[in-house]
């Protein structure tokens, strides 16, 4: 997708200094600034003149609201079928430098558009050359990289291979940095690659020293430390599942995750340290009744604290370092990570040695991440994210860069300038709390060569802030989820950038947008057309194909459809916009949690009868917002009011089940909207709240 020239003749309005005043200029400055804007605008294209203006004019530290009124001013005309204008351009001269265009130049092909439709029609050679590019090792080579006739709904990659996936973890220079990690206000560490591989070598001999066995389930419940990684990595090459439980949950949803993965052994730490507090985690951790459990100690020894059976993480290592990785097929699983579904249960989903395959191509195509570079992405080995960074990072010969604080203050800003960060991932929220507290001012991002945001829906001025912090660098959209390993859809570094907004699917998949009658839609629900590496073909504890495949519509040239269950709306010029989920599962503070989960937890309150939980937009974009509708199990209850309830229901979800999701509000109702066989109409109820809200908007 290129920008496509402004039709017809466009009337130049100009900056004014009184509005640059408004916006935090000296009268001197706004008087500079509006002298060469202007001269730009009288001399070339909006976006031509936007280029320019904001790679030479506007600097990170100047105020937030001069970078908003001078885009407002330079794209005041601009054309809305084009779609949203565009925040960042590429300079055309780096194009072919990037993975994409040396793609573009090795295959012959003139466009982006080429290329993705080459990559979707050849999937066998887009995978094969794709596997090529990332040295993946095996131990046998397969005999196909697709198997012929497939059904989409279960191909066959690689067939024949040996392999694990942990070999090509270590393609790097033994000396170069795997990992760069620095804990709140310590100094700043690191791990060789050959010292990563040494531990995580450690680690598998660790666990067959304990017993384990290839294909046991072994959770992790920690921080993403240099320790989590390790474990990981160490999990894998034993063969073994790693159960991936995020550090946030309450013990009643740990517990259920172990038992739905079958975990013979937790590696977890003593206590989370958090802006001067020590959040208890192996407490949590017991009180699940976990299994064997080993423990990286915060607070110096735990010997003596710990359950009989339990280990210090120093007395768990084994002394052997050069441990030979299990051989596996391509489809074991590697991974079990937990993604929730519509009944309470959160599907088990699991990854298997071909998934992170799709984790490092994205990350090349799209983030365009190449040798030697440094990423961040404030993350947990308890959602997709933080084993996608493992292998994104380290498939690409990058280093992790790792800040074990919390990322909402200048301390996370002060890790990135000092790491070096050139990939800085972010959850939307994350950009909201930084742009509220104005926290990353004066900071120097001038590493950073490309943002990327995923977890919720973004909202455009936050991300035009956050190109703004590193002197305007791209924000990669970046949709997809568990089940997909990786996304769907997403934006690259050769298209323009438009805040909030994707530009293309991602490569090696294409999507169909239907309405409810199955037919083709500008503004619909997604489905993925397979087949695709890191596609989902099993479930631990549900049903795979009654999920994504029974009853989904045929695509509109007859293909397979594999249900998703995000709505999306094309744009102008090729862009897109996830609007959040059309089902009854809601993104709050980047996770995925299904409404009826947070509805079991609340259920156990006394004074209520049932409950439904729904998420309603943000005005104007960004993170959806969770409203509560109560039915009283005694409604002549008069003590019992939305703003009693509130802190009462809250209170339950940060025990029960995450202290991360937050209730806006709370909707008393005699009754519950429900189909006629008796399922909660909660899409009747969010357009109920929507519609009094832009009611009380206007009054």
């Amino acid at each position: 997708m290129e920008p496509t020239p402004l039709g017809g003749e466009t009337k130049v309005r100009l900056v004014e200094i009184e509005q640059l005043r408004r916006a935090g200029l000296s009268k001197t400055k706004a008087r500079e600034m509006a002298s060469a804007v202007n001269r730009l605008l009288s001399d070339s294209t909006p976006l031509d003149s936007w280029q320019k203006i904001s790679t030479q004019l506007l600097k990170p530290d100047q105020p937030f609201p001069v970078h908003e009124y001078l885009h407002g001013v330079v794209f005041a005309d601009y054309d809305s079928r084009q779609g949203p204008a565009p925040t960042w351009i590429p300079p055309a001269r780096s194009c072919k430098a990037t993975n994409l265009g040396k793609l573009m130049g090795d295959l012959g092909l003139d466009s982006y558009a080429q290329l993705h439709q080459w990559s979707v029609e050849n999937p066998a050679e887009y995978w094969s050359l794709m596997i090529e590019k990332l040295d993946i090792r095996f131990k046998e080579r397969c005999q196909s990289v697709l198997g012929q006739g497939n059904d989409p709904e279960s191909p066959c990659w690689l067939a024949g291979a040996r392999m694990n996936i942990a070999d090509s973890c270590f393609g790097a220079d033994a000396r170069s940095r795997a990992i760069v990690y620095q804990a709140e206000d310590g100094p700043l560490s690191s791990l060789s690659y050959g010292e990563l591989q040494s531990l995580s070598s450690r680690v598998a001999a660790g666990l067959k020293q304990l017993g384990l066995v290839p294909g046991d389930a072994v959770a992790i419940n920690m921080p993403m430390t240099a320790e989590a990684v390790a474990a990981y990595l160490g999990i894998v090459m034993a063969g073994c599942v790693v159960l991936s439980i995020a550090d946030s949950f309450a013990p009643p949803e740990i517990a259920t995750r172990l038992r739905i993965g079958k975990a013979k052994a937790i590696f977890t730490q003593d206590f989370i340290p958090r802006e001067l507090r020590q959040i208890p985690l192996y407490s949590r951790v017991t009180e699940a009744d976990a299994p064997r459990a080993v423990v990286v100690p915060v607070l110096g020894r735990i010997r003596d604290s710990l359950r009989p059976g339990d280990l210090s993480w120093d007395d768990f290592l084994s002394g052997k370092e050069d441990l030979d990785s299990v051989p596996c097929s391509p489809d074991d699983p590697t991974n079990v990570l937990f993604s929730s579904g519509t009944t309470g249960q959160p599907k088990a989903i699991p990854f298997t040695h071909l998934t992170p395959i799709k984790c490092a191509s994205d990350g090349s195509l799209h983030q365009n991440i190449c040798r030697g570079d440094v990423l961040a992405w404030p993350t947990n080995l308890g959602w997709m994210m933080g084993p996608w960074l493992i292998y994104a990072a380290l498939l690409n010969r990058a280093t992790l860069a790792l800040h074990y604080g919390s990322p909402t203050g200048r301390g996370f800003g002060q890790f990135v300038e000092r790491a070096g960060v050139n990939m800085l991932g972010v959850v939307p929220s994350l950009v909201r709390a930084w742009r509220g507290e104005d926290c990353m001012r004066g900071l120097d991002w001038s590493a950073i060569r490309v943002f990327s945001s995923t977890g919720e829906c973004s909202h455009p001025g936050d991300m035009h802030f956050l190109m703004s912090l590193a002197g305007y660098r791209p924000v990669i959209e970046y949709c997809g989820g568990t089940e997909v390993g990786g996304a769907y859809l997403t934006g690259t570094v050769i298209q323009p950038s438009a805040p909030a907004a994707f530009s293309t699917p991602a490569m090696g998949l294409d999507i169909a947008i239907l309405d409810q009658s199955g037919r083709e839609a500008v503004n619909g629900e997604v489905f993925l057309i397979p087949p695709s590496i890191g596609l989902s073909t099993t479930l631990l504890n549900q049903d795979h194909h009654a999920v994504y495949f029974e009853g989904a519509p045929a695509g509109p040239d007859g293909q397979v459809l594999r249900r998703h269950g995000d709505q999306v709306e094309r744009l102008g010029n090729g862009y897109y916009r996830v609007h959040g989920r059309v089902d009854d599962t809601m993104n709050l503070s980047g996770i995925k949690v299904g409404s009826a989960e947070i509805e079991r937890v609340l259920n156990l309150e006394k004074c209520v009868e049932e409950t439904a939980a729904v998420a309603i937009p943000s005005p104007g974009g960004g993170s959806a917002r969770l409203v509560i509708y109560v039915v009283l199990r005694d409604p002549s209850d008069r003590s019992q009011t939305s703003g009693t309830l509130k802190p009462l229901l809250q209170e339950g979800i940060r025990r029960r089940l995450n202290p991360l999701f937050k209730v806006h509000d709370v909707v008393l109702v005699k009754t519950l909207p429900r189909t006629a066989s008796n399922k909660i109409m909660r899409r009747k109820l969010r357009a109920a709240y929507c519609a009094v809200a832009d009611e009380e908007c206007r009054l």
